[in-house]
């Protein structure tokens, strides 16, 4: 774990949030409620099955050509005021400058900036997005959205069509999508792709509770916790994963994928 150049110190003031992005208590749809509730009826399961396989070859046929990707994460309660905002919009710029195309949740707060940054750059710009009652309304910095009802099938997107994550500032969301990723590249099950948590100050203590009480336990082992870096400099981030991506996994899906007329490509 590395960290370098500067974000807000520890005691910079509370951030303003985006009135439009507070999570509500629950989701609009009651059968994605029930899906969650236990064993229904035959005909409900199979119905529910289809659903989630339609979703999951809808983002498959949408993402398919859309070359190398970097998926950042981060919350989307800080706006366009705050310095994480900034953070977020540099790194999006740099991985645009390498040729990445940089996928996010497509909300707002720090979605955006990531999406800003590469548009503005001139980089391809993709967002993931789910569906919610009031917020998390995608952004305007998108090349290319797609909108998911279930956010299991979303984070499978985010995670498939990338070689590489970032993760800014953020909350339950974030921490989740952080140690999923952490738990398919531990158990093998995805390779070892970088994952930079961007933002010294806010998740050293994160890593501070890996360190001095899962190591410790013995419910972690050394050689997960360096599975993370840590550090302020997007600079730094992109540098990682140019240099490790590229030269381990050579960011590239071999022959350009071709359209297909009759599978609506």
């Amino acid at each position: 774990m590395s960290g370098g150049g500067a974000t807000p110190p520890p005691s910079a003031p509370v951030p303003d949030r985006i009135e439009t992005s507070v999570w509500p208590s629950s989701t609009p749809d009651p059968s994605e409620r029930k899906l969650l509730q236990g064993p229904h009826a035959r005909s409900h399961e199979l119905r529910q099955a289809v659903r989630i396989f339609t979703e999951c070859i809808r983002g498959f046929r949408t993402l398919h050509f859309m070359g190398p990707c970097v998926t950042v994460f981060g919350s989307a309660r800080f706006d366009s005021k705050h310095p994480y905002y900034a953070l977020g919009e540099e790194v999006g710029a740099r991985l645009a400058g390498i040729g990445i195309t940089v996928m996010t949740g497509g909300g707002p707060g720090l979605m955006e900036a990531a999406n800003r940054g590469a548009r503005l750059a001139g980089g391809r710009s993709i967002g993931c997005n789910i569906q919610l009652p009031e917020e998390q309304q995608p952004n305007r910095y998108l090349d290319r959205m797609i909108e998911f009802r279930y956010f299991f099938v979303r984070k499978l997107m985010l995670v498939k069509y990338s070689y590489a994550f970032i993760a800014l500032p953020g909350g339950f969301g974030t921490l989740d999508e952080i140690f999923e990723t952490l738990v398919l590249i531990q158990t093998g099950k995805m390779k070892r792709f970088p994952l930079i948590l961007l933002g010294l100050e806010f998740w050293k203590p994160l890593v501070g509770v890996l360190r001095e009480r899962l190591l410790p336990a013995g419910t972690i082992d050394p050689a997960d916790v360096d599975l993370i870096t840590l550090t302020d400099s997007p600079a730094e981030a992109v540098a990682l994963v140019r240099e490790t991506a590229m030269r381990d996994f050579g960011l590239t899906y071999g022959p350009q994928a071709q359209r297909r007329w009759y599978l609506g490509e």
